[in-house]
């Protein structure tokens, strides 16, 4: 038994959200159409989903592509993130933005191997990923989420 919380009942229960189907259902600030907040008992993507989505990434092992182009990454594997994108991102697509600034890591990572200007400089390959992503956002399926592009929130 689950209890749906929200703004009228503030006690606190011992069962307050539940996953099913890669989402977890919990209560969340939303904001209704005259722009107050609120709190919603609203879907996003599990943890255990963010955890495997991670995983795979990892799994493509991108900073041992080096004889790749950024773009031929970009064939590879963007049908994937876009699947994820639009499961998982149906709902409080927010939460995807850490998985997705992973996979940015992860290209940094592929970018400081690849070019040797960047060789053993993580932030400037950071920030030659950044302008990648503003120059081109369409290579990327997830450079064309909400969040601010080039921002590189938490990468060193």
């Amino acid at each position: 038994m689950v209890y749906c919380k929200d703004d009228d009942r503030r006690r606190t229960y011992p069962n307050e959200k539940f996953d099913f189907l890669g989402y977890t259902f919990r209560p969340r600030r939303s904001k209704n159409r005259f722009g107050k907040y609120f709190i919603n008992f609203s879907p996003a993507v599990s943890d255990k989903a963010v955890k495997a989505i991670r995983a795979e990434i990892r799994s493509w092992n991108l900073h041992l592509r080096s004889d790749k182009s950024i773009e031929d990454l970009s064939r590879m594997f963007n049908q994937i993130i876009r699947g994820w994108l639009q499961y998982y991102g149906r709902f409080y697509r927010s939460a995807l933005y850490p998985p997705m600034r992973q996979l940015d890591r992860s290209l940094a990572r592929w970018a400081e191997r690849k070019y040797k200007k960047l060789r053993g400089h993580l932030r400037r390959a950071t920030h030659w990923v950044a302008r990648i992503s503003r120059r081109d956002p369409k290579l990327w399926a997830h450079w064309q989420m909400g969040e601010r592009r080039g921002s590189m929130a938490g990468a060193v």
